[in-house]
């Protein structure tokens, strides 16, 4: 039982600092996004802010590990920036499509609007952490939640893969990789869901890893669109030319949705399946 929670321990630990590292990043890629028109509307800074100061508020809490003990620093920060997070990421959905969608609603303005479905990832953020501290990383649920918000990860990336590369009529062939493979990722986590088999289980693991070598390939493409961009600043060849990081959007949901479906695994090798036995308390007789 011991190593049982050790390993619901760690797994928790993973998730925090996944949740913190994504609100770090998010730092420069928020300004990045919103130096493309200077900021011009003061509220694009209250992303940047509030990434900022989560990415500190959370960091200072990573080394006590009791973000599930009611009354503590840490599960009061992580309640607090949950609820923040969330709210800003439907505030943002909404402030991205009043730029052009919601005064032409047709497919057009959708596609060459503010990128809509870009604030979600704080949604996804502040329910990772309000996950963390409402149920128990030892739980099947656990696990299977933190799956599902990845599968929401995949399917945002679908989107926003779609509209971005319709930009430009998908001119290279290779940009259409990013579409069909957020929708293999999002089909297969689906599926993960409800079927637990350890076969299936390894299969999504290395569907996972075709999602990674398809980000990482995405950001050699990105970067070096940018680098030879038709700009003498490299600074405006990055704010203005193809997102250099979207394409790692693939690699951070395929870890989140690795912390998610080991479960499974750790529930099989040390507790026997559907944990009926976790202690391995050999049955007691009740023959006469």
């Amino acid at each position: 039982m011991r190593i049982i929670d050790r390993a619901a321990g760690c797994k928790s630990s993973l998730l925090e600092v996944f949740v913190v590292a994504n609100f770090a990043f998010l730092v420069l890629d928020v300004f990045l996004a919103h130096s493309v028109n200077n900021f011009r509307h003061t509220a694009e800074w209250i992303p940047f802010a509030f990434s900022a100061v989560a990415t500190l508020l959370l960091a200072a809490a990573l080394p006590r590990k009791d973000w599930a003990t009611r009354g503590s620093y840490a599960h009061g920060a992580g309640f607090m920036v949950g609820f923040s997070s969330v709210a800003l990421g439907l505030a943002g959905v909404v402030y991205h499509l009043q730029s052009q969608f919601f005064s032409q609603w047709t497919i057009r303005s959708l596609v060459y609007t503010a990128p809509f479905a870009a604030p979600l990832a704080y949604c996804g953020l502040g329910l990772l952490l309000l996950l963390n501290r409402m149920v128990p990383p030892a739980k099947e649920e656990w696990g299977k939640w933190v799956v599902f918000l990845a599968l929401g990860g995949f399917l945002g990336v679908f989107v926003l893969a779609l509209c971005d590369h319709a930009q430009n009529g998908f001119f290279y062939a290779s940009e259409w990789w990013a579409v069909a493979s957020s929708a293999l990722a999002a089909g297969f986590l689906a599926v993960a869901l409800v079927d637990r088999r350890e076969t299936f289980i390894r299969v999504c693991f290395g569907v996972l890893a075709l999602q990674v070598a398809v980000g990482l390939a995405g950001f050699y493409f990105h970067v070096s669109a940018d680098i030879n961009g038709l700009s003498a600043s490299m600074f405006e060849n990055f704010v203005h030319g193809a997102p250099a990081f979207a394409p790692l959007l693939f690699v951070d949901l395929s870890v989140l949705a690795a912390i998610g479906l080991s479960g499974p695994y750790a529930t099989r090798k040390w507790c026997g399946e559907g944990d009926s036995n976790p202690q391995g308390i050999a049955p007691t007789s009740t023959s006469s």
